[in-house]
């Protein structure tokens, strides 16, 4: 069953990238990221009412809050990167950056949690690895102008903090049902994005978000939590070597949706990026 959650993370992932993407297109990123926070932590919660999971919390030990805690601040770190990447560059640039944090996740997962890596995940990083080159190599360098690669940091950190996350995040529900443990965390992202919104005087930036731009928002909050409840659910009970590709697999559905909505087109060497990125991912799981 826990397959079948990885894979619903990743058909959610992929709508928030690209609801995120329109609504940051006027407004401040920072913003954005603490406004859909908001919408996640009430969408957490209720899912937390609505299994019963509340009873845990007392039962939760310190060390299990401890990296849920953890875990939530490296998600805020990897939402305020991430957002603030879909801000500066194009959505098929931005998200093969942030998916190729699967590489750095099963390396830790091998250091930290002793789970296996065989011939077929080094394979399979081998294959990601290649693939966010090509994705974004001959693009990056044919930018020009004032924001020209601004993104790529942005996106890099990302990338470093969702990998943090995923081992974080697999320690600290182990002793926590995943709905009360997704909801807690959220908590942490909240409090970490509204404090760096009013850190950076970026909070009069809250009067001028366009309404149009604050309903992709939300809807990006809802996208995202359902995300979140398949994920961890997901790695709850399967190994976080296995989980995480499969959430990555979100690519697929972002790529398609940033063809119809901002009608950006792969060139062929990205597509032979996107195809080796996919195939490297479904190789991981096979092994």
């Amino acid at each position: 069953m826990w397959i079948l959650f990885a894979f619903g993370s990743a058909l959610f992932a992929g709508l928030t990238a690209i609801l995120a993407k329109c609504g940051v297109r006027r407004t401040d990123s920072t913003v954005a990221t603490a406004i859909r926070t908001i919408v996640v932590l009430a969408f957490s919660w209720l899912m937390v009412f609505l299994t019963g999971a509340q009873s845990g919390l007392g039962d939760a030990g310190g060390k299990t809050l401890l990296f849920l805690v953890l875990s939530g601040l490296a998600t805020g770190a990897s939402w305020l990167c991430y957002f603030k990447a879909l801000q500066l560059g194009d959505v098929n640039k931005v998200t093969p950056v942030d998916k190729s944090s699967t590489v750095l996740t099963v390396l830790l997962a091998f250091v930290l949690l002793r789970e296996p890596v065989g011939v077929y995940k080094a394979l399979g990083v081998l294959c990601v690895g290649a693939g966010t080159w090509l994705m974004i190599e001959k693009k990056a360098a044919r930018e020009t102008g004032e924001e020209s690669g601004l993104w790529l940091p942005w996106a890099l950190g990302s990338a470093v903090f969702a990998s943090l996350t995923a081992i974080l995040g697999k320690v600290g529900i182990s002793g926590v049902d995943s709905n009360l443990g997704t909801a807690i965390r959220t908590g942490v992202v909240l409090v970490m994005a509204w404090a760096m919104v009013f850190v950076t005087g970026k909070g009069d930036a809250l009067k001028a978000v366009p309404r149009g731009e604050l309903g992709f928002i939300c809807l990006s909050g809802l996208a995202t939590g359902a995300s979140w409840l398949c994920y961890y659910r997901a790695l709850q009970d399967g190994p976080a070597s296995v989980v995480v590709p499969i959430d990555k697999l979100s690519i697929l559905v972002t790529v398609a949706f940033s063809g119809l909505v901002f009608h950006e087109r792969l060139s062929r060497r990205a597509a032979l990026g996107l195809a080796l990125l996919t195939g490297g991912t479904l190789i991981m799981i096979r092994g």
